[in-house]
């Protein structure tokens, strides 16, 4: 297979199952840390309208579901590429970086967990996937 396309595919393969992993640990997360009351989370105007009754323990999951998904993607586009599997894996974590990006800024949020998010759960989260996945 040509190893251009063979990046391609790896990269839009860790792109799907990075988000099937955050969407799995978001889906998860109300289950094992209840939201607060008066807290709903069921669509994207009613978590914003309750986002500030959220405590410390309420973001637990939302980072590990950006953290986990990222580094889960990065790790399978970095054992599916042809070659450069360091760069396929840094472009998994810059899309899930994007998508984070306008998540926050849509949601809004505590600034300590903005900037834990952006900062940590994005593009160390995708180098870790390329270390994770052999460097080769």
């Amino acid at each position: 297979m040509n190893t251009i396309l063979r990046n391609i595919l790896a990269v839009v393969a860790g792109l799907i199952v990075g988000s099937i992993v955050n969407m799995g640990i978001v889906m998860i997360s109300g289950s094992v840390i209840p939201p607060p009351e008066g807290g709903d989370i069921t669509t994207m105007e009613d978590l914003k309208s309750t986002i500030h009754l959220f405590e410390p323990k309420h973001f637990l999951f939302p980072f590990l579901a950006h953290a986990l998904g990222t580094l889960v993607g990065a790790f399978v586009a970095a054992k599916l590429a042809g070659t450069r599997k360091l760069l396929m894996a840094l472009i998994v974590g810059f899309c899930f970086l994007i998508g984070g990006t306008i998540n926050i800024s849509m949601l809004g949020g505590p600034l300590w967990f903005s900037a834990l998010d952006l900062i940590v759960a994005y593009i160390p989260m995708a180098y870790l996937g390329w270390i994770l996945s052999g460097k080769k």
